[in-house]
């Protein structure tokens, strides 16, 4: 009796098993299907372009208007280059128009991020050249939409081409500072080198103040330096009768047919006995 007993309740007791088995593994099926779930439904964001941007038009509008289609996280515009800015300022100033003390900077570019890429794509793909301002009175009522969806696009990726951006502007910077310095000293050199040789105009040692050289003195200058000095004169006394002397000998050898006095005294004469 007590083994019968005994079976009866093993075999009440596998079907309990086999249930709370089931019930584990269907439990371990909705967990990794819940896993599953909220991989694909990760959020990635996404970024839109805006291409356009009109006067006035701050970061707080854009933020406002895309609000209404989805989460916007940040907003970055591009301000217009100081050399626009003071160009807009004289123009104004010049047609005598009103100084813009609130709205003095304006931008030419903008990147918008949206915490979800689906609706970023959706934003683009509705809102280009479609009127900004909704309502009659709204300032951009007749300026359109300008904006694409960059694909693949992360906010890191501008990040690092705004700081390549600000490199090359220092760069440029750094070439022109040292291009205007280069002319600078250029034209202070050139300043000194003026002001000596005008200092120089009334040096008595130079024939015109206008050359910066002096003449070569001709043999005739030379020869009179020479008697200048004591017993120079005398010299060329001897150095006068020396030439004519050997001009009178040329004639002579050339009247009477005899050689040179150079050549006789050069070859020894053969005497032959009779």
């Amino acid at each position: 009796m007590a083994a019968g007993e005994s079976e009866k309740e093993e075999a009440e007791l596998e079907p309990l098993e086999e249930k709370d088995l089931k019930l584990e593994a269907e439990e371990e099926q909705e967990e990794s299907e819940e896993a599953a779930g909220s991989a694909k439904k990760r959020v990635v964001p996404g970024i839109v372009y805006l291409g356009h941007i009109p006067p006035r038009f701050r970061p707080l509008h854009v933020r406002n208007l895309l609000s209404a289609y989805g989460e916007v996280g940040r907003v970055f515009f591009q301000p217009e280059g100081g050399f626009v800015r003071r160009k807009k300022k004289a123009a104004a100033s010049a047609t005598g128009g009103k100084k813009r003390s609130k709205y003095s900077k304006d931008y030419t570019e903008g990147w918008v991020e949206f915490r979800d890429k689906r609706i970023a794509k959706r934003v683009a793909a509705s809102l280009h050249n479609t009127p900004m301002g909704a309502r009659r009175r709204s300032p951009f009522r007749y300026d359109l939409w300008n904006l694409k969806y960059l694909h693949r696009f992360t906010w890191s990726h501008l990040s690092e081409h705004l700081a390549f951006e600000r490199q090359v502007r220092r760069q440029r910077l750094r070439a022109e500072v040292a291009q205007a310095k280069r002319e600078t000293d250029f034209y202070l050199r050139s300043v000194e080198r003026g002001k000596r040789f005008l200092a120089a105009d009334g040096d008595a040692t130079r024939p015109n103040g206008s050359w910066t050289f002096a003449q070569r003195p001709t043999e005739q200058e030379l020869r009179a330096r020479k008697a200048a000095r004591p017993g120079g004169r005398e010299r060329a006394r001897l150095a006068n009768a020396q030439d004519q002397a050997r001009s009178n000998r040329g004639l002579l050898a050339r009247i009477f047919g005899a050689p040179p006095p150079s050549e006789s005294m050069g070859d020894p004469v053969v005497v032959k006995d009779s």
